[in-house]
């Protein structure tokens, strides 16, 4: 059943403009709702979609909700919910159809399940509702409500995070499921041009996502802070002790025997000390996971060779000695919208038990906890910031606000040309490096050779991508 999340964050605009660089952007903010909002008076805009943890919408939408408060508007956050074991691993398939993968056999069976999870999310919804009020749907999961919940007199508006720039048989399996409900949103949002489907050709805009500077995920670390955070989650071994106490929940680490425990137990990942590789991302077949994986396999027996040929300079041979990998991502059990997590991570972990000994202990395959979200936050930022390139191999990305959290903390990223949503983000030998395609394991590793080989470019790629986020992808725009 739909339930209401409560949001609790304490940033407000002021705290935005007390940054001297993002002041002009909360003045610009100011001037378009000091227009919009009074038409909104006596009206509740309804945020919904289908989990409150995981996922770059449900990371968006605490910062979206509380922003929107603070400029006056009533603005409510509600979840999606089932207990139909089915109906996840349904819209699982959708999101994937939508993404030009799944399984197009959707039948009458599968929009009788469909339904009735909508009926029975719209009837808790309904005492809750006025006529006139905004509902914002996000994504296919609770796409339906809108139609369900059509007598309310609501305004209803469809955003989609996610899309494919191509028509496929799974992509038109996917659109003509949702054709039905369509028509009860006058507007529907997408994040690329490319990813508009007919059913919405005349009432569709673009609006990218946007990160908020200020989250926890975002915000700026000092030394402190950095090495503060790297050990109270057990990813660093603290040089001398630390002021905070250590996180109750830690990063776990898979081990050569196969388990999980505490990721510096047994060695130090190295991520104040080494040149780093990160991807951080939900356990999803379309991230790319293994081709990474084997193109950072690559990379090693490469510098191997090199090193017995002395084809390269002694500064780049100790770089590719010592970088690592880090391979994170959410307990899968955490992630209630994505069923297919525990299988995608049990491929990886399998690929990295049968790895030698020597590689091995350069992988860090980490599964991060989110029974604390702000703590996972810092986790993932932390992460980043340690990070010589930070790496979205996405076969598929509606947008990629990892890609997006990268370059806002000045660091390179190495993403996929043929991912629509990354694409509109980093510019080639601009802001980081776009690999053709993301499968490609020799590509992925010429690249990633060449990004650490190249100290200088890196550091200018990562200014212009902090520029590049500052002047188009934050949370001020939405």
């Amino acid at each position: 059943m739909a339930r209401r999340v409560e949001v609790r964050d304490g940033r407000t605009l002021e705290a935005y403009e007390s940054v001297a660089h993002l002041a002009p952007a909360v003045g610009r903010l100011r001037g378009v709702a000091a227009r919009v909002v009074p038409r909104l008076e006596g009206r509740t805009v309804w945020m919904v979609n289908s989990t409150e943890k995981g996922g770059g919408v449900a990371e968006m939408l605490p910062g979206v909700v509380t922003l929107l408060r603070d400029l006056g508007v009533a603005t409510e956050w509600v979840v999606l919910e089932s207990d139909d074991p089915a109906f996840f691993p349904l819209t699982k398939n959708l999101h994937n159809l939508i993404h030009g993968a799944g399984r197009p056999d959707l039948g009458p069976g599968d929009r009788h399940r469909y339904e009735a999870v909508v009926r029975q999310n719209a009837r808790r919804m309904r005492p809750w509702l006025a006529r006139g009020d905004v509902l914002a749907v996000h994504d296919p999961q609770p796409m339906g409500l809108a139609s369900a919940l059509e007598d309310v007199g609501l305004h209803a508006l469809w955003r989609c995070h996610i899309g494919l720039d191509a028509a496929t048989p799974e992509t038109r399996a996917a659109w003509t499921f949702l054709a039905p409900y369509a028509a009860a949103y006058r507007r529907a949002l997408f994040s690329a041009p490319e990813y508009v489907p007919d059913l919405f050709a005349g009432r569709a805009s673009v609006l990218f996502p946007a990160l908020d500077p200020l989250a926890h995920k975002n915000r700026d670390l000092s030394l402190h802070k950095l090495v503060g955070v790297l050990a109270n989650a057990a990813l660093a071994a603290a040089p001398t002790p630390v002021l905070p106490p250590m996180y109750p929940h830690v990063a776990e680490r898979l081990q050569p025997h196969g388990a999980y425990a505490p990721a510096n137990m047994s060695e130090d990942i190295g991520l104040l000390t080494r040149p780093i590789v990160t991807q951080i991302s939900r356990w999803d077949a379309l991230k790319g996971w293994r081709p990474l994986l084997d193109a950072f396999v690559c990379l090693k027996e490469r510098a191997r060779e090199e090193r017995a040929a002395r084809d390269e300079g002694p500064v780049h041979r100790r770089r590719l000695d010592l970088v690592r990998l880090v391979l994170a991502g959410p307990e899968p059990a955490a992630v209630e919208d994505d069923p297919e997590s525990r299988e995608v991570l049990e491929g990886l972990e399998a690929r990295y038990l049968e790895l030698p000994p020597h590689i091995q202990r350069d992988v860090a395959l980490l599964a991060l906890p989110m029974a604390d979200r702000a703590q996972n936050a810092l986790m993932v930022n932390a992460l980043q910031s340690s990070s010589s390139v930070v790496v979205q191999n996405s076969i598929r990305e509606g947008f990629g606000l990892t890609v997006t959290e990268g370059m806002w903390k000045g660091v390179p990223v190495l993403t996929s040309a043929k991912a629509c949503g990354p694409r509109h983000q980093v510019r080639d030998g601009i802001d980081g490096r776009l690999v053709h395609d993301p499968a490609d394991v020799e590509e992925v590793c010429g690249t990633l050779d060449a990004m650490l080989r190249a100290s200088e470019d890196r550091d200018r790629w990562g200014r212009n991508a902090q520029r590049h986020v500052h002047d188009r992808f934050l949370i001020f725009s939405q």
